[in-house]
């Protein structure tokens, strides 16, 4: 088997869908190029999100990483373009007609808006294992179940759960490059209620978790370090980025290679 990056995907408005470039730059906090750079709160400061906000789920948008248009609104409706970061308040006005309430849109081009602010690189996962998993379910495919999850690098040319090989236990990480640039794999992802959802009307699928969590205790590969499963509503692994990766080049195609476990350091 040759691991290869067979696939980049990034969400520009944090929540909402992404873009798929051939090629992408790490940033200084640690995320990919454009990855969650903006995100909406509210009038709290809570991010507006699949989480916690279903209506998320109805809103198509696209973005060009070349001039900073972006394009939003309904999946079935007319659309709005917006310059960003230029016209983020009217954007946000846009929105918070959408919603019902006040929304901003704020913005962090140094690495976006990571849910793990301890391993905040990009995320990963296989294509084999995509595909395995959509097959538990009927009405689901490959590619609907990455939009549930929303990872930022696929992997392809290896076997369902090849990817994870790519933590250890909660002390440690592992090593491995993209090309010749380095991260650490730190551990399974946590999901939330997100990836129960239609990622487009946000209506819940029925059994969905619990069928999930019955398949993967079931399927769980050898290689997977059991320490971090006190549940197993967890798929894709969570990276860290050395100092030594900010500002280098992922492109399509490159090939993946593992190396050592190495002590866990949340520093950088």
């Amino acid at each position: 088997m040759t691991a290869t990056l067979e696939s980049i995907h990034v969400y520009p408005v944090k929540s909402l869908d992404g873009i798929e470039p051939d090629q992408t730059t790490v940033r200084e906090a640690g995320g990919l190029a454009f990855d969650r750079e903006y995100a909406i709160r509210d009038g709290d400061g809570e991010y507006v999100n699949g989480k916690r906000e279903r209506a998320v789920h109805r809103l198509a948008s696209s973005f060009d990483p070349d001039t900073g248009a972006w394009t939003v609104g309904p999946r079935e409706g007319e659309r709005e373009a917006f310059q960003l970061p230029e016209e983020r308040a009217a954007a946000s006005n846009y929105l918070s007609d959408h919603f019902g309430y006040a929304v901003t849109i704020d913005r962090d081009p140094s690495g976006g808006f990571p849910d793990d602010t301890h391993a905040a690189g990009p995320t990963l996962i296989s294509r084999g294992t995509l595909e395995t998993v959509a097959s538990w379910y009927d009405d689901i495919d490959a590619t609907e179940l990455r939009r549930r999850l929303r990872p930022n690098l696929i992997v392809g040319g290896v076997e369902p759960f090849w990817e994870d090989r790519l933590y250890a236990d909660r002390e440690s990480a592992v090593a491995f490059t993209i090309g010749g640039t380095s991260f650490e794999g730190r551990n399974p992802c946590q999901r939330c209620v997100v990836p129960t959802r239609d990622p487009d009307t946000g209506a819940e699928t029925s059994g969905f978790r619990e069928r999930f969590v019955s398949e993967r205790k079931a399927t769980l590969p050898e290689w997977a370090n059991e320490d971090w499963y006190d549940h197993y509503f967890r798929l894709m692994v969570n990276t860290r980025v050395p100092r030594a990766t900010v500002g280098a080049t992922l492109s399509v195609g490159e090939k993946l290679e593992i190396g050592e476990t190495v002590r866990a350091d949340t520093g950088r």
